[in-house]
């Protein structure tokens, strides 16, 4: 699975929130970037973003003077970081739910900025689509732990724990695919089978 540390775009431009618009505006041409990152004055400080957009709906659209306009008059502080070990499939996901199109890649310091472009041309989706993948996946995970409960038993440790791990993938496919969920999961049809297995698995959680 790629992670956005993959398909990061490493030469990243930062600009102090005090430079002036028009300076940033130079930077972006000169450097050919779409956004910078704002940096910070401090290690308790966070970091912003300034974009093109900004640059367009804020200054451009009103006439404003470039000049004297400063760059914290426009950007977004905090904004919206990537961790670098985020697979890309979330990254799209967090951009499609925040309406973000870039963001500063960060793990205690600075590593680069991910866009929808690193996306859609560095990422391996039409190779490999996660989904397909997934149920693949999925569909392992449950032969696995249905070999396990014939080898060791329904209760077994061994079991247990290959039921845990294929239950969470499935939540994960059900989750990706956006459709209801089945009206019982393939654990709880084995549950069913096996009711001393929710018994216990009950009991796991009151101790939790």
């Amino acid at each position: 699975m790629l992670k956005a540390s993959d398909i990061m775009t490493q030469d990243v431009a930062t600009i102090k929130g005090s430079a002036t618009v028009a300076e940033a505006v130079k930077l972006m041409k000169w450097k050919n970037l779409r956004a910078l990152i704002v940096d910070v004055r401090s290690s308790q400080d966070a970091y912003g973003i300034v974009t093109h957009t900004d640059v367009i709906t804020k200054v451009v659209a009103y006439g404003k003077d470039a000049e004297k306009i400063r760059v914290y008059e426009i950007m977004t502080k905090p904004c919206i970081v990537v961790n670098p070990d985020l697979g890309v499939e979330y990254v799209a996901r967090l951009f499609a739910n925040t309406g973000i199109r870039i963001a500063p890649v960060i793990q205690g310091s600075l590593l680069g900025i991910i866009s929808e472009s690193d996306i859609l041309y560095k990422g391996d989706f039409l190779e490999n689509p996660k989904l397909p993948l997934l149920q693949r996946e999925v569909t392992r995970t449950i032969e696995e732990a249905r070999s396990l409960a014939a080898s060791y038993g329904p209760t077994s440790k061994e079991c247990l724990e290959a039921w845990a791990i294929a239950d969470e993938l499935q939540a994960e496919a059900i989750y990706q695919e956006g459709v209801n969920p089945p009206e019982k999961t393939a654990f709880q049809l084995f549950c069913d089978e096996y009711p001393e297995v929710l018994q216990i698995h009950h009991k796991e959680l009151m101790a939790v």
